[in-house]
């Protein structure tokens, strides 16, 4: 339970490059701090809104990197609304940052593929990396002047919100699709998670199963290595899973100390 710093925060004491940690963005303090710098521009990933006090001090503005195809998933969780939906294709976006959320003007954007085994630990590392340098490639359009701002359509948004944890429990009612798809979203973190024999268990991996399905939440199988489950409309196989006091692990070593006969039911 110690507070330890973040990675920007080591980075910077170890270069020796100021940091500015304020406990409020409305701090004086902070605003006489940034003006002092005189930046020509501000970069925000993943932060809270700037209020327009500080929109107002960069000389070239504020830009913002987004994990989606903007107007597309404006919120908290675009990687995770991506996933859940199924989406094959999302995104990046770099944006001038305006008072409302994810509304400002469009600078540049790439387009990410989302692969069948992608969940969201996967997905969210390698549009990292791509997200680092289409924030350098955008710092180098301003500089050099050969960045035209695109007005967002707003017809087109939808808004992709910060992730609850209601919205974390599994619906075995729901079609498998939906179930696999927000499984993950999920994983690893939050993680979606279910009820059996009274206790949770987190879900982080599941696949398709060909075993016809029955009551939703129901096992249709559970032997040494496999452990299938029921949904609305088909069934999926459930790789790995954490239940209540235990580490995460695979089916099969989650078998082997939790017996589940085909019959018993997940559920609350």
């Amino acid at each position: 339970m110690k507070q330890t710093a973040g990675p920007v925060a080591s980075f910077a004491r170890e270069s020796n490059i100021p940091l500015i940690q304020p406990k409020s963005l409305k701090s004086e303090l902070l605003v006489a701090s940034l003006q002092e710098l005189n930046p020509d521009l501000l970069v925000v990933v993943a932060f809270k809104i700037l209020p327009r006090t500080l929109l107002g001090i960069p000389k070239k503005g504020c830009i913002n990197l987004h994990g989606s195809l903007l107007p597309k998933y404006r919120g908290a969780a675009p990687i995770q609304q991506a996933l859940m939906n199924g989406d094959s294709v999302t995104g990046l976006t770099t944006f001038i940052l305006a008072p409302a959320v994810d509304t400002g003007d469009l600078l540049l954007t790439k387009k990410v593929v989302i692969y069948p085994d992608d969940d969201c630990g996967s997905l969210s590392k390698r549009m990292s990396h791509m997200g680092a340098s289409l924030v350098m490639e955008t710092i180098d359009g301003i500089d050099n002047d050969t960045l035209t701002p695109i007005q967002q359509d707003d017809s087109c948004a939808s808004k992709a919100p910060k992730i609850k944890p209601e919205m974390c429990q599994m619906q075995w009612r729901k079609s498998a699709v939906k179930i696999h798809n927000l499984v993950r979203a999920l994983s690893p973190v939050p993680s979606a998670y279910t009820f059996v024999k009274g206790r949770r268990m987190k879900i982080f991996k599941t696949s398709f199963s060909a075993l016809p399905p029955v009551t939703p939440g129901e096992i249709i199988n559970a032997d040494e290595s496999s452990l299938v489950v029921s949904c609305g409309s088909g069934s999926l196989e459930l790789s790995d899973v954490q239940i209540e006091g235990k580490r995460r692990m695979t089916v099969t070593q989650f078998l082997q100390g939790f017996k589940l006969s085909p019959g018993e039911r997940f559920g609350a």
